[in-house]
């Protein structure tokens, strides 16, 4: 099976994917470090030298690539891949695949982004956590119906990892 891990930056896909991982005795990727190694070079790096649409159409490529590759995996996607090209529809179109939305509230991303703003190009340049508060709601308002496409949606507001990881693994069952 392969398990996908959508949500928006910071929402935890990365962190909670990996330990997913090591209870289902899966494979764990992160199609950002993937698209990376592919093309030798970082998102930012790639953003900059090659521009946001080549990224997309390369990030819709390799996406298609994992999925028809992959067994026992659990997949966590950048903050807007489910929200460019056919993405969610690549998804959907995979008969052992299983996408989960990780939802955690606006002001809550707002608090965990603002102290790493500086290693995510997106919000680099935001310097109070006001401003950052709307840039999310803003951002969230457009991916939000894409995001709601997943199979299934976890509310991951106050919960510990542990939580997290009985909701998802409630529904794998």
């Amino acid at each position: 099976m392969i398990i996908v891990l959508i949500g928006y930056m910071g929402s935890g896909k990365s962190t909670i994917g990996k330990e997913l991982a090591t209870v289902l005795n899966y494979d764990f990727l992160d199609l950002d470090d993937y698209i990376s190694d592919k093309e030798n070079a970082s998102i930012p790096e790639i953003f900059k030298k090659k521009g946001e649409i080549y990224f997309r159409k390369k990030e819709t490529e390799y996406l298609s690539e994992v999925i028809s590759n992959s067994k026992n995996v659990v997949l966590a996607l950048g903050g807007g891949t489910p929200c460019y090209g056919n993405n969610m529809e690549l998804l959907k179109d995979i008969s052992n695949l299983k996408s989960f939305y990780l939802k955690l509230s606006i002001p809550l991303l707002a608090k965990r982004l603002f102290l790493e703003r500086s290693k995510r190009p997106l919000i680099s340049h935001i310097n109070s956590e006001t401003d950052l508060l709307e840039f999310i709601g803003k951002h969230l308002f457009e991916r939000s119906p894409y995001y709601s496409q997943s199979e299934f949606t976890i509310n991951t507001d106050h919960k510990t990892k542990q939580e997290i990881l009985e909701a998802l693994l409630a529904h794998l069952i």
